[in-house]
């Protein structure tokens, strides 16, 4: 199986003059769920290249066992130097295509035009396609071939308004995902903050927060063998 993940290259966090860009419990949970069963894994982002990491995300009380493999990974960290320009990406060269979070992708995701094709070029195909935190800021602009909304009527989650104030950037963000969503006529479902909670709606999968990331990497990798158990 072959896997596209797609991450950021924002690394500002509006006018704060504070630093943002991906978050790594996000990527390397998800990365390690899917490696260790054997899937071929390509990394991608807007401008190619390193990546933005959110500095926060290093902190000590935001590791796992993931953040700490990935910290002695030294071969992960070089592939992850030398992401490929997303506008080199080709939907069909991949079996499903996964969005790690942290706040960079609200900026660049939302609008970028190849990010935006891709998506619906897997859907299109009914391919998984899994969004964790605030990546499901990248479905905002994003259309089913009948024009209507990706998100409309289907049930999804993401980094809630609660989850955001408590880190005090609701003033700070360019809009709010969770609010974003609804007014798409999404089904946004949300749990207490800061748990578990993963929503699979057809081909799409969503988690709410960093805490969701690696089970919506087992979701999604569920959907990927049930994906080549139908084509075989």
């Amino acid at each position: 199986m072959k896997v596209l993940m797609v991450l950021t290259s924002h690394g500002e966090l509006g006018n704060t003059g504070e630093k943002t860009g991906f978050w790594i419990e996000e990527f390397a949970a998800p990365y390690y769920v899917l490696e260790d069963a054997g899937v071929e894994i390509t990394l991608a982002s807007p401008k190619g290249g390193q990546p933005p990491i959110d500095p926060k995300s290093e902190d000590e009380n935001s590791q796992t066992h993931f953040t700490r493999r990935f910290a002695t990974d030294v071969m992960l960290k070089e592939k992850l130097s030398s992401t490929h320009k997303l506008s080199e990406m080709i939907a069909d060269y991949y079996d499903g295509v996964f969005y790690p979070g942290g706040h960079g992708p609200l900026w660049d995701l939302t609008t970028d035009e190849n990010s935006i094709g891709l998506i619906q070029a897997f859907n299109d195909k009914q391919k998984p396609i899994a969004f964790v935190c605030h990546a499901p800021a990248a479905l905002l602009n994003t259309q089913i071939q009948n024009g209507d909304p990706l998100v409309k009527d289907k049930e999804v989650t993401g980094f809630s308004n609660n989850e955001e104030a408590s880190i005090k950037l609701t003033d700070t963000v360019p809009f709010l995902l969770e609010d974003s969503l609804i007014k798409l006529g999404a089904r946004y479902t949300k749990s207490t903050s800061w748990e578990v909670n993963v929503k699979k709606d057809g081909n799409l999968i969503t988690g709410q927060n960093p805490a969701s990331s690696e089970e919506a990497a087992k979701v999604f990798l569920q959907a990927l063998k049930n994906e080549k158990n139908m084509v075989a």
